[in-house]
């Protein structure tokens, strides 16, 4: 099945410059929507410097030129009209994204809507809007170009026939889907988590250290990256907010660690802060 010939992403940070990156090397038009000026040129940027390197690695069938002919940066939602799938990529908070959401239908009322969420309930993010059999989940997963995995996370109201549609996108993607029902943290986050967590709480009793916990699991077990590593990738605010949000919908076996909380509250958010559970 062929992608949406107009697609949209709401929103142009790492995720959201991802996404788009990898509808426009797939031969889509995307037209990506940032707060203002200034972080239209940021995603700009970002966005731009994915491709050249992905040209570099000779990841792309076309120029970085006529790639970016068929981007669109605007700081004004009403760009999004003619759109046949917007993607929402905005931070994980309901109230945004809820927000979000309903501005993206008012704008592009013909499209499907899709959330890049990594664990809030699919099913909450559609109670405002007007067409939820037209919305479900696509998480895609960082670094989205080179990953190769999206899991299509299918709501109460979601069409069937829109599940089928996905799928297809996603393999004219090149990527591999996974199809899961609206539960808390789906299956990638919950499993990713659970993972990561225990890690945590073994380096915070000193079984071992963060590089060795890591290499039992990418050597052990085949993993690329080890938990702690991920989660520094990820970011720790990232991982602590998912956390949180399965400890209340799942259970106390997602209770955040003290060493989690610990290296947030010096600013050790990994990767984009330079410190983690590794220096970077």
């Amino acid at each position: 099945m062929s992608l949406p010939t107009n697609v949209g992403v709401y929103g142009g940070g790492r995720m959201g410059a991802g996404i788009a990156h990898a509808f426009l090397s797939a031969g889509a038009s995307v037209t990506v929507i940032e707060a203002d000026d200034t972080a239209v040129s940021a995603a700009e940027e970002r966005i731009g410097a994915n491709l050249a390197k992905a040209a570099e690695r000779g990841a792309l069938a076309e120029s970085v030129d006529q790639v970016r002919s068929r981007l669109t940066v605007a700081p004004d939602p009403v760009a999004l009209a003619g759109c046949g799938l917007v993607v929402e990529a905005v931070p994980e908070v309901v109230e945004l994204k809820t927000r979000v959401l309903t501005r993206i239908e008012e704008f592009a009322s013909e499209a499907v809507l899709a959330t890049n969420t990594s664990s809030l309930s699919v099913d909450q993010l559609a109670t405002g809007l007007a067409r939820p059999e037209r919305f479900l989940g696509l998480h895609f997963f960082n670094p989205v170009p080179a990953s190769e995995l999206v899991e299509i996370v299918v709501g109460a109201k979601t069409a069937a026939d829109l599940v089928t549609e996905a799928q297809g996108w996603v393999a004219a993607l090149s990527k591999t889907a996974i199809t899961v029902t609206d539960s808390p943290g789906f299956a990638s986050s919950r499993l990713g988590v659970a993972i990561a967590l225990e890690a945590m709480r073994m380096l915070e009793d000193g079984v071992a250290s963060a590089e060795d916990i890591d290499t039992a699991m990418t050597l052990g077990y085949k993993h690329p990256m080890g938990p702690l590593r991920t989660t520094d990738v990820v970011g720790l605010d990232v991982r602590l907010a998912i956390a949180e949000h399965l400890s209340r919908e799942v259970g106390a076996r997602f209770e955040p660690p003290a060493i989690l909380r610990e290296k947030i509250a010096a600013g050790h958010l990994g990767r984009k802060t330079g410190q983690g559970f590794y220096t970077w």
